[in-house]
């Protein structure tokens, strides 16, 4: 797939709606050829999902509040201008510590993607369709499938 330029004026993308944060596009896969993603969360306070592994890396840049990333056996606290990268199967999450938090995430592929928009198709408090979309992106959690 070939790449191509987007703009994104503040204010703008697909959102997505995630039990812990609004997620938005601001550049999908599609105008990247593939090779990545850039995405918007606004997280209010507390954890977020529970410890889990993706088979995508990402990296996260703090634009507002502070938020402690879990990573493997490390924690790491984040405030504006922080970033931290998350290798693929790495066991990982966050917690937000101030009212609310926004920050960028970036990931390879369209993995993410294609993950959050699968997330935000599963009705609100369906505990099992939000497993069978985990377990179809390969998410697991605790190093366990769901």
């Amino acid at each position: 797939m070939k790449a191509s330029v987007k703009f994104s004026p503040p204010g703008t993308g697909t959102e997505y709606v995630a039990p812990d944060a609004t997620v938005t596009v601001k550049i999908a896969a599609v105008h990247t050829g593939g090779m990545y993603e850039l995405f918007e969360i606004d997280a209010p306070r507390g954890p977020a999902g529970p410890p889990h592994k993706e088979a995508w890396s990402k990296a996260f840049y703090v634009l507002q509040g502070r938020i402690l990333v879990q990573a493997d056996d490390s924690a790491y606290d984040l405030g504006p201008g922080s970033s931290i990268t998350i290798p693929a199967g790495t066991t990982n999450t966050f917690t937000v510590l101030t009212p609310a938090a926004k920050f960028l995430a970036i990931s390879l592929t369209d993995s993410m993607g294609r993950f959050f928009a699968d997330l935000d198709k599963a009705p609100a408090g369906d505990f099992e369709a939000l497993r069978v979309v985990i377990a179809r992106h390969g998410v697991t959690i605790n190093g366990e499938m769901p």
